[in-house]
């Protein structure tokens, strides 16, 4: 990364909070701090910039004193698409799902090394439709705009996570091949899939779902068990 990015903190615990500003602050990243969901949700409404964030990442605990970290993720979720990585307890497999489907892009459970979730954000932030050699690209009724990182299907825009955009613009440009996890993983998270992780899956199901609300009539992202996903079309 060349230039400094602006990360949100959100998490009560000050010592872990003073640790990673520490550690992250000599990675080129700005750490700002917040120990509330109520307190986060307004900084993020009064630092927007026209329709732009001024931060560039969210680094959300889900466990917060007043409104929880997934109550402040889905209010955030509302009216901005800023990527966000949780911080969830090890054996919380449900919060970690749930947080997923809420439009979290990526999670990390306590605990963890500095060095992993530094990874976690530089993969997240250094995102740029790696396999999309050309702007725009057609398939069915969905049409994937590099430059401008929308979506749109049926003419209608499909509004979606950073991750999310990620992995159908890599189902698009395998027009109708089917693409693994490894693969999926790697191109939208920036780490390699691990089994049993559902990450993937949850993010394709929020796609899916998305799609159906813009009117949809089937499924148009096909699941080939144990293998990965492929986009099938929609004519």
């Amino acid at each position: 990364m060349s230039s400094i990015k602006n990360i949100l903190l959100i998490d009560d615990d000050k010592r872990l909070c003073q640790l990673l500003r520490d550690f992250l602050s000599h990675h080129q990243l700005n750490i700002k701090v917040t120990h509330s969901g109520e307190n986060a949700i307004a900084l993020i409404k009064e630092n927007r910039l026209g329709l732009e964030c001024y931060y560039d990442l969210l680094i959300l605990d889900i466990m917060l004193p007043g409104i929880s970290g997934l109550t402040t993720l889905k209010e955030i979720r509302k009216d901005n698409s800023i990527p966000i990585i949780m911080l969830t307890a090890s054996g919380e497999e449900k919060d970690r799902i749930l947080g997923l489907e809420l439009g979290a892009d990526d999670y990390l459970p306590k605990p963890f090394s500095t060095p992993e979730l530094l990874a976690r954000i530089k993969a997240i932030l250094r995102r740029s439709s790696r396999y999309i050699k050309q702007d725009h690209i057609s398939y069915g009724l969905i049409e994937v705009s590099a430059k401008a990182r929308q979506v749109k299907y049926n003419n209608l825009d499909l509004a979606l996570t950073g991750t999310e955009f990620e992995i159908l613009s890599c189902l698009a440009i395998n027009q109708g091949n089917t693409v693994n996890k490894d693969e999926l993983s790697e191109h939208a998270l920036g780490r390699s899939f691990v089994p049993y992780d559902r990450s993937i899956d949850t993010h394709i199901s929020n796609i899916r779902t998305k799609l159906k609300k813009l009117g949809a009539i089937k499924d148009i992202i096909y699941s080939q068990r144990g293998v990965g996903y492929a986009l099938i079309g929609d004519q």
